[in-house]
């Protein structure tokens, strides 16, 4: 079994491990020399050639995805081709454009934020003064990590972006949504494979800084029940609905007033879910790997009652994460380190620690304070 992953970035890296326990050869088509996944990528090209990834693709059993930035006529190319595609244009092309995704998500009864498409500061204007006088204005593609986002109190704010957005049909026009308020954001990742089956692990509560997830604890503190059992419907009912295949991650505002809201959609291995690498039955990652293959799914229970997980962000001034290894391991032998070969860059994730336990404030004390060794 081979497959294809197009993008050489670190969630392709962290498939690596995977494939070899399952016997799958990995094979990757990276953007440009050393990145993270340079290991195995032995092809370097560009992902919006079609004549590359067909080339790539003829290699390979199925193709799959460490981002969801292929363009759409590509992805088409490589159907018509007879290659099997997880997840599908059809399914990514809702990860690749939010105003679809909220168009998507609205259609098919969904929680989501109050939204509209805005075209002129005229719309946005009125939209602030419909709701409270702020908003929420996201560029449709591209934005990522608080990327392209911009909480705004009047359309003057984003007048650039009305003068810049032009793509696929979306000319002049941006997403604007009530500016929610929330308790904490919480995230869902399932599994589905071609033939149907679906899997959920627990959900999770993120902590974001500066627009960067920072923290996952898993699960979610104060969900069993209810809660739990909503964002795993959402997120199957999103799975099912637009044809998703491979792992889905569903982020969601559980806010102030007690609904639970959709925010974004990953249609991939997901940061929120990298605790399940050693926390968790079977990780995002081997999952991915069975799902896209359509092999029966694994169980997603957890190791242990907690897993934290902490995102080492920038990384060292000097020098790089292997350096300070001896510090972490000697300091906090019973904490998982995961390094994604990245040079050390102001904001960047580098890599994350896990720390899994039965007592919350003991994991996540030693998952901080490992990943702190690792920065300046």
């Amino acid at each position: 079994m081979r497959v294809g992953v197009i993008g050489g970035g670190q969630l392709a890296r962290m498939m690596i491990p995977a494939a070899i326990e399952l016997g799958v050869e990995l094979r990757v088509l990276a953007e440009a020399e050393g990145m993270s996944a340079a290991i195995a990528a032995e092809r370097v090209g560009d992902y919006t050639d079609t004549e590359t990834v067909l080339a790539f693709a003829r290699e390979v059993d199925v193709v799959t995805f460490d981002h969801e930035h292929v363009p759409q006529d590509v992805l088409h190319a490589l159907v018509d081709a007879g290659v099997p595609v997880h997840p599908g244009p059809d399914a990514l092309r809702y990860a690749q454009d939010k105003l679809l995704m909220r168009e998507g998500l609205s259609q098919l009864g969904l929680p989501v934020p109050d939204w509209a498409r805005i075209e002129t500061p005229a719309e946005l204007d009125a939209f602030i003064a419909d709701h409270g006088g702020a908003a929420v204005v996201k560029t449709p593609r591209g934005g990522y990590d608080g990327k392209g986002v911009r909480v705004v109190h009047s359309a003057a704010e984003v007048a650039e972006w009305f003068a810049t957005i032009a793509e696929d049909g979306n000319a002049g026009a941006l997403l604007v949504e009530e500016l929610v308020e929330f308790r904490r954001e919480l995230a869902q990742l399932v599994a589905r494979r071609p033939s149907g089956e679906v899997a959920a692990w627990p959900l999770v509560e993120t902590v974001q800084v500066g627009g960067v997830c920072s923290e996952v604890i898993a699960p979610a503190p104060r969900s069993a029940g209810r809660l739990a059992d909503v964002a795993a419907d959402v997120a199957i009912s999103i799975a099912e609905g637009l044809g998703v295949t491979g792992v889905l991650a569903v982020e969601l505002f559980e806010t102030t007033d007690d609904r639970v809201l959709v925010n974004e959609l990953a249609m991939r291995p997901h940061n929120s879910g990298h605790w399940s690498m050693d926390g968790s039955t079977t990780s995002q990652f081997e999952q991915h790997l069975r799902a896209v293959l359509d092999l029966p799914l694994g169980g997603t229970g957890c190791h242990e009652e907690w897993a934290v997980m902490v995102n080492v962000l920038g990384g060292p001034v000097e020098g790089t994460l292997a350096d300070r290894y001896a510090e972490a391991f000697e300091g906090h032998p019973t904490v998982k380190i995961h390094n994604y070969g990245k040079a050390p860059r102001p904001g960047r994730k580098v890599g994350h620690v896990t720390a899994i336990g039965s007592n919350l404030d003991d994991a996540v004390y030693e998952a901080r304070a490992a990943a702190a060794v690792f920065q300046d």
